[in-house]
């Protein structure tokens, strides 16, 4: 397993027993310098300290992860989970980090090809929900801007729909390893945007290339398309997880709402970046 730190200085820390049940049976990691952190009753560690918080429960809102859990659960979304497998699973990597993971549905997935599989989150209501679902999987409430993993440590960093700590990804991983980056493209779920603003821009993935350059090549690059069909509850889901919903009149939402089925295009972008290597001219 990728070697956890601190946070809050940085050395090792260990387990309270080297097998995985023991170490979810309610006691604590420690380092060197004795801090501690308990493992919470559904078996996650909880790495984000109150000083680096922005807000009293930073991340998504409960109702955004039940939304996000109910829809992704009834597997909408199954081709996009599919495809990254498909992309990720020839690289027979030992070990993968999965940032904003959300409450775990790609994350459950990656365990299924690779034997060491981290899922973070700054929200504590989606972590507690994943560790309560999946096991054999270190979840770990925390902030992409201060990854708690040592140095060069994993092969593989995800990031689906979230931010993208560039340098501290770089940090993490191994020589040569990978970043996923799971975008939407432009025109995911158009239709639904029609309903939701008065104009509709194009999502612009290609604004991301640009922070990858320095530290990164682009490894491979692929597009995944499919229709969506949702009835109502569906489409209340997905409203709701998105951040669209945020950004839209209240009225053009209510009536979008009120629709008893309703049809789409989901369209993501991926991309496969592997980090440089230190030897390479």
């Amino acid at each position: 397993m990728p070697q956890l730190i601190c946070p809050l200085c940085h050395e090792p820390l260990h387990a309270p027993a080297h097998d995985s049940e023991a170490a979810s049976s309610g006691r604590s990691w420690q380092c060197a310098n004795h801090h501690n952190f308990d493992v919470a009753k559904e078996g996650y560690l909880n790495l984000h300290l109150v000083q680096h918080k922005k807000s009293r429960d930073p991340g998504d809102n409960p109702d955004m992860v039940k939304a996000r859990r109910a829809f992704l659960q009834a597997n909408y979304y199954q081709p996009l989970r599919d495809a990254v497998a498909d992309l990720l699973s020839p690289l027979h990597a030992e070990s993968l980090l999965d940032i904003g993971c959300g409450e775990g549905y790609y994350t459950s997935h990656f365990r299924l090809f690779i034997d060491d599989v981290i899922g973070l989150d700054i929200a504590k209501t989606a972590i507690q929900l994943a560790a309560k679902k999946f096991k054999n999987i270190t979840w770990l409430v925390g902030s992409g801007a201060m990854l708690p993993l040592a140095d060069r440590s994993v092969d593989i960093a995800s990031s689906m729909f979230s931010p993208l700590p560039v340098a501290e990804m770089a940090r993490v991983l191994k020589p040569e390893g990978f970043v996923l980056v799971v975008t939407p493209a432009p025109t995911h779920l158009w239709t639904m945007r029609q309903g939701l603003f008065d104009e509709v821009l194009a999502h612009e993935p290609d604004k991301f290339l640009l922070g990858f350059e320095e530290q990164f090549t682009l490894y491979s690059r692929s597009e995944v398309s499919f229709p969506l069909r949702l009835p109502n509850q569906a489409l209340k889901d997905l409203l709701l997880m998105t951040p669209y919903v945020w950004k839209a009149k209240p009225e053009k939402r209510a009536a979008l709402e009120l629709r008893g089925e309703f049809e789409t295009e989901a369209a993501f972008n991926l991309m496969l970046f592997q980090k440089k290597s230190l030897n390479k001219c």
